[in-house]
């Protein structure tokens, strides 16, 4: 790392420590479930070091800390993966006591290829595959989550936080400002932390949930927007912990509520033209917008294992829960798992609406495209377009992980574009949770089953 290296740092994070003194470098990297694991260093150290090690047993660990036996034929020994960094990831934690940056890191083996079931290295074969092509991806994700009273007993209901009045989140507000004012003091963090790291915000609305929100982000590069959800989540939940309430991106953490989703809108420029392969000649549709939308029917059964990855996951998929129950596509139509907004003809896109906010934003984005691909290389031609109230057709999503998982590892076309050794390493850890959440036995069991079976 050059003695300049602060001099190259990203304009807001230069903006951040101008007049400071840095202390600490978190060198981070996204695991399989989108938690940020690494190691704190001093800056001094930092700066003098050009990777660090990590073992690569990080990628088989479940979301309960168990591990899945996916180490391989050499056994579970945890050699080191080399992590570097990328630089252009470097922005503050404003939430700290001291002046410290974020820096995201990629992973390698130590033979310098990149480790094929890191999330982000998953998301880059992917985009690596349209520029290929002569394509550029854009994505705009848009992120639900729930602003919930604190909660550190795992056996009570989760419950909608208090709000300025006085008076507990209110549900069926969607679009309400006063809504959104009930959470002014977290919402001004969420606003100031996103300032400090030099993320721009496209919106915050109130959902339909008690204590819903959803934050829209401006369109851009896969890889970049991912970096910053996976910031975001941290981020968001920093500024709940300042006001004595917890941020949750759990798919469906209350009853009777809406669940939260990760929206994903993709468009796709031809690198020559700089224009939407998506419209054509006075804006007409192009066969690449059907075939793309057309490679999202086909094979977005297959990746739902990525985009609802928990046993929640899929109490989201409930009919006139503001969730699609099945993949059929329309325009500006809102209860389809594929909606087509409305829009300018250069702005024309595809809205997948099947991924929970619970996802690994990377390989979410990964899974979209990737069927997208597909759609585009096969020229795959999409159903017809559903009119109507699509809760009204058949269900055709995977009613729970297991089977989720089965079609996941059933694809060997898409287990190419998203490496084989991924797929393998994430069906072992997906099935390590599943056997853990079977030994839970839920209050649900205990009430109905004890006496009557």
């Amino acid at each position: 790392m050059p003695s300049s290296w602060i001099d190259a740092l990203p304009a807001p994070a230069q903006t951040y420590l101008e007049g400071k003194r840095l202390d600490e470098v978190e060198c981070i990297i996204s695991d399989l479930p989108g938690i940020a694991r690494g190691k704190a260093v001093p800056a001094t150290k930092f700066e003098k070091q050009t990777q660090f090690f990590l073992p690569n047993s990080i990628y088989f660990q479940t979301i309960t800390g168990g591990w899945g036996e996916a180490a391989g034929e050499d056994g579970f020994t945890e050699p080191d993966m080399v992590l570097k960094p990328d630089m252009d990831t470097a922005t503050a934690a404003p939430w700290t006591g001291d002046w410290t940056l974020q820096v995201i890191h990629d992973a390698f083996f130590q033979d310098g290829t990149p480790v094929p079931y890191s999330p982000r290295n998953v998301l880059k074969r992917v985009c690596a595959l349209y520029e290929k092509e002569g394509w550029t991806p854009v994505v705009a994700p848009e992120m639900e989550f729930f602003l919930v009273a604190r909660n550190i007993n795992p056996a009570e209901a989760i419950e909608p936080m208090m709000g300025r009045s006085g008076r507990p989140a209110a549900a069926r507000q969607a679009y309400s400002m006063s809504a959104v004012d009930e959470f002014g003091p977290v919402i001004d963090d969420i606003y100031d932390f996103a300032e400090s790291q030099g993320f721009e915000i496209d919106g915050i609305t109130q959902e339909g949930g008690a204590g819903q929100l959803e934050i829209n982000l401006r369109h851009g590069d896969p890889v970049k927007l991912a970096d910053e959800i996976f910031y975001f989540k941290r981020l968001i939940r920093e500024a709940a912990l300042r006001h004595d309430c917890f941020a949750t991106f759990m798919a469906k953490p209350i009853e009777g509520e809406p669940g939260s989703a990760m929206h994903i809108h993709t468009s796709v420029v031809d690198m020559e033209s700089g224009k939407n392969v998506f419209a054509g000649p006075r804006g007409a549709e192009t066969p690449a917008f059907s075939h793309f939308i057309g490679g999202l029917q086909q094979h977005l059964p297959s990746v739902i294992a990525l985009m609802a990855p928990y046993v929640n996951s899929y109490r989201r998929y409930v009919k006139d829960h503001a969730a699609p129950i099945n993949l059929e596509w329309g325009r500006d139509n809102r209860t389809t798992g594929i909606r087509v907004p409305v829009s300018e003809p250069a702005a024309r896109r595809v809205e997948n609406r099947l991924a929970g906010m619970d996802c690994n934003p990377y390989l979410a984005i990964a899974a979209t495209l990737a069927c997208g691909y597909l759609g585009l290389k096969n020229e795959i031609k999409p159903r017809k377009m559903f009119k109507g109230d699509a809760y009204d057709g058949d269900e055709a999503i995977p009613r729970g992980l297991f089977s989720a998982l089965a079609l996941f590892e059933d694809n060997k076309e898409l287990a190419k574009l998203l490496h084989p050794e991924f797929v393998r390493v994430y069906s072992i850890v997906k099935a390590a949770e599943y056997d853990e959440f079977l030994q839970v036995i839920s209050p649900w069991e205990r009430e109905h089953l004890l006496l009557n079976v």
